[in-house]
């Protein structure tokens, strides 16, 4: 074992759990733990149930676990749960803590907070059924955006060119829980990948013509998805959308690494779609290929990213109030 790796000791990736991106987690969760074992890291793979996690603090003290890496999306794993859990075990983990982790899976209070630091992001209607959001959609302007307000990787998430679909958009939302309409964006499609208190590339993302946005398939199944790195964006321009990323990430509160996600209309503003605290770390992951436009193969980024547990973590679900990350981000 190098150096580097007996620092990092005993590692223990936790991917799977049960929200409805349980398979891109097991995706995700494997890629890290083959890369960590291929640095010579002391690595082991949990895929985690509801159960598994009840006894989590027992099986880290049984393992001799002296780190984590949060392979896991969606609810459950990048919420604040399974941080929250770990703070109570005392084990140092990646990424955000249990309060940055639970607001940033919130995509209403999300952009509340943007909202009140002037930040630019879609309007938006919190819906109680069809009807309340085909009043919102009709405010708005068509078409529309009808998604969970907490899930990831685009479940359930639906455009809606006009009346006769928001019956079923809403049901498809709904089967996640809390639904609220989006004003859409007409424009380009960005998103800034966090490593630390560094921007990784802003990335263009063009999905086909068979998909009416970037949703679930033209992520995770679409072999003819199209993502421009560089993005095509002026350089002034580019940094400008890294320092607003950098800033929505902190105002949240969130540390370590994530992504945010932007769309950018025909006059050049750019509005904040949503923020990821555990991205996707799969073959068609978008910080992974961020990492490897600058030089960082996949293996290098996981360990960076582990390596950022050595350090001073904020205190558990410490929020930032201001324009700094805990980490030092601005």
């Amino acid at each position: 074992m190098n150096a580097q790796a007996h620092a990092l000791g005993r590692v223990m990736v936790l991917m799977g759990g049960w929200s409805a991106e349980r398979e891109v987690s097991l995706a995700s969760g494997r890629a890290v733990h083959e890369a960590l074992i291929a640095r010579g890291v002391d690595a082991i793979a949990v895929d985690l149930d509801r159960a598994g996690a009840r006894g989590l603090g027992r099986r880290l003290a049984e393992e001799r676990i002296d780190r984590v890496f949060i392979a896991l999306h969606g609810r459950g794993g990048e919420d604040g749960q399974i941080q929250a859990l770990l703070d109570l075990a005392e084990v140092p983990y990646t990424g955000s803590g249990m309060a940055a982790s639970a607001v940033g899976m919130d995509k209403v209070l999300c952009k509340r907070i943007w909202q009140g630091a002037g930040l630019d992001t879609p309007a938006f209607a919190v819906v109680e059924n069809a009807a309340d959001a085909r009043s919102a959609a009709e405010r708005f302007g068509w078409p529309v955006i009808v998604k969970p307000t907490a899930d990831g990787s685009s479940v359930g998430v639906s455009k809606v060119d006009g009346p006769d679909g928001v019956e079923a958009a809403f049901r498809a939302a709904a089967a996640h829980g809390a639904v609220m309409v989006e004003q859409f964006v007409f424009g380009g499609e960005y998103t800034v990948a966090l490593l630390g208190d560094r921007s990784l590339p802003a990335i263009r993302i063009e999905a086909s013509a068979e998909h009416a946005f970037y949703d679930y398939q033209a992520k995770y199944e679409a072999d003819d998805t199209g993502y421009r790195i560089p993005c095509g964006l002026p350089a002034e321009e580019e940094a400008r959308l890294a320092d607003v990323a950098r800033q929505a990430f902190a105002l949240i509160g969130a540390r370590g690494w994530g992504r945010v996600d932007f769309m950018r209309d025909a006059e050049g503003r750019h509005w904040l779609i949503e923020v990821n605290t555990v991205p996707g770390m799969t073959s068609h992951s978008l910080v992974p290929m961020a990492a490897r436009a600058v030089g960082v193969d996949f293996p290098d980024l996981c360990v960076a990213i582990l390596e950022q547990t050595l350090g001073n973590r904020a205190e558990p679900g410490e929020v930032s109030t201001g324009g700094e990350s805990a980490d030092g981000a601005s």
